[in-house]
């Protein structure tokens, strides 16, 4: 057994040499703790009085290397907003080293916000307090609804100032964990570098990481591509269902685990519109709530063109194989957003009648401007009228949707269950409390401009069991106000 702090078992760092650069963190002045994640370091097997020390503080700002930690900044390419730059990687993060958990999987443990590497294209590498507090918020409440993603393990300051072009900022790390940082962008640097036993390489690492089932296959890349298609579909349906919004969907910000990573620019639906848009930097509207399947079938075939030349000796065939792996995306996508969509209104399995259900919904919630998911929870509250209400007091649907409600009542009395049954159902699917944009900002600017970590604190362990109603928390359910609005959000780089 380890008796490191971290059992390090770093495998990426096994590969070639052009795979990454070997580099340290960059020093900090004042590190000093803001939260540390013990459930999530206890899976890891991380020695839980060493993250209660000033040690692991002093590791995870980057001033200490852990024993066993071999850090470096793994390089990548990617389409962002559609336009090529073949050369991108690790600018502001660095990967510590990666753990095989108690749960039999791999992860991998990344600084992010810890200087320069060679991969960073003008800026300083650092992270401001508020994008670490916000990933940390929105990453563990993705945890909590049960949607693949990376983790926050530790947040510190740093004691330094950074500047943006709002001014001066403090400065802060935040420790993630993923179950590996590959993107489709990584798979797209190798292919342009036009160097067939790279990129086998780095899809045997995938082969190996996250699809162990592909290892007999006839074509065990063909094996991976479906994985991945798979898994992105399912993610993205589950995004939907939850009004989330990523902001910059861009191919090297998707991982080849099916994981959700990078919440930079990333939002929460207030009002349900599907061409809404927060992301300041996403000016033409490509990464709108209701175009984020398409955009996730863009991706995958970017990553099916750079796998080309493991998919077949014979092009025409490795095309049509590609071909074949994208083609099934729609028909998974739909197939999984249908599935969460009829679990949130009670419905357990249902053919072109409840599609139609949905849409309905959908659409009248869209022409209303109704809360996404306050009407979703009043919904529930409905499923069982004998149980006393609980958001009623400050959230009702609107009238225009009360023919849409009859036609719902009526389908839900041909569900198996009582109304008991399907309420408990329902609400184990549709939060009452999520990671608003509004609330997001309170906390960012309660640490920032006051050093106040406490509404932090709060809102972390709320949004640790979304699905729980509080009366004491009911504010944190409420929309926004409409000075509380939030019209934009921003990189944060």
């Amino acid at each position: 057994m380890s008796t490191r702090p971290i059992p390090f078992d770093n495998s990426y760092a096994r590969l070639p040499e052009g795979f990454y650069a070997r580099i340290a963190p960059e020093r900090v002045p004042a590190p000093a703790r803001i939260r540390m994640n013990e459930p999530l370091a206890e899976r890891l097997g991380i020695d839980l009085a060493w993250l209660r020390s000033e040690a692991a503080v002093r590791a995870f700002a980057g001033n200490e290397i852990p024993d066993g930690a071999a850090p470096i900044a793994t390089v990548y390419a990617g389409h962002q907003f559609g336009g090529w730059n073949p050369r991108l990687g690790d600018g502001r993060a660095i990967l510590l080293g990666e753990v095989v958990g108690t749960d039999g999987v791999r992860y991998d443990v990344q600084l992010k916000g810890s200087g320069r590497t060679p991969y960073s294209r003008g800026g300083d590498g650092k992270a401001p307090l508020g994008p670490v507090l916000r990933e940390y918020v929105v990453s563990e409440a993705m945890a909590a609804l049960g949607i693949p993603t990376s983790r926050s393990l530790a947040a510190v300051t740093t004691g330094e100032t950074v500047f943006r072009e709002t001014g001066p900022l403090p400065g802060a790390v935040l420790a993630r964990v993923a179950q590996s940082h590959l993107r489709v962008g990584t798979v797209q640097f190798f292919a342009a570098q036009d160097d067939p036993e790279a990129l086998r390489t780095l899809l045997d690492h995938v082969v190996a990481r996250h699809y162990p089932e592909a290892r007999d296959a006839e074509n065990p890349y063909r094996v991976v591509l479906d994985g991945v298609v798979t898994r992105q579909a399912t993610l993205i349906a589950r995004w939907l269902s939850i009004g989330f919004i990523h902001g910059v969907m861009n191919t090297d910000n998707m991982l080849l685990s099916g994981e959700t990573i990078d919440y930079g620019p990333c939002a929460f639906l207030d009002e349900y519109d599907p061409e809404r848009v927060y992301s300041s930097i996403d000016h033409g509207g490509r990464y709108a709530f209701g175009n984020q399947p398409r955009i996730a079938h863009w991706n995958l075939a970017a990553l099916a063109q750079a796998m080309l030349p493991l998919l077949g000796d014979d092009p025409d065939r490795a095309v049509a194989s590609a071909r074949a792996a994208i083609d099934a995306f729609a028909d998974l996508f739909l197939a999984a957003h249908r599935h969460a969509m009829l679990a949130k209104l009670g419905i357990a399995a249902g053919g072109e009648e409840d599609a139609a259900l949905v849409d309905g919904l959908l659409a009248a919630m869209a022409a209303e401007r109704v809360d996404f998911t306050l009407a979703f929870r009043r919904l529930t509250e409905l499923a069982d009228p004998s149980r006393p209400p609980e958001i009623a007091a400050f959230f009702e649907l609107p009238p225009a949707l009360e023919p849409w409600v009859r036609r719902w009542r009526e389908r839900l009395a041909r569900e198996d269950g009582t109304p008991a049954e399907r309420r408990r159902r329902m609400a184990a699917v549709n939060p009452v409390f999520l990671p608003r944009n509004h609330l997001v900002e309170e906390v960012i600017a309660a640490a920032v401009e006051r050093q106040d970590f406490g509404p932090f604190h709060y809102l972390v362990d709320l949004l640790a069991r979304p699905c729980d109603w509080r009366e004491d928390a009911a504010r944190y359910a409420l929309p926004p106000r409409p000075e509380q609005v939030v019209r934009e959000t921003f990189c944060g780089t």
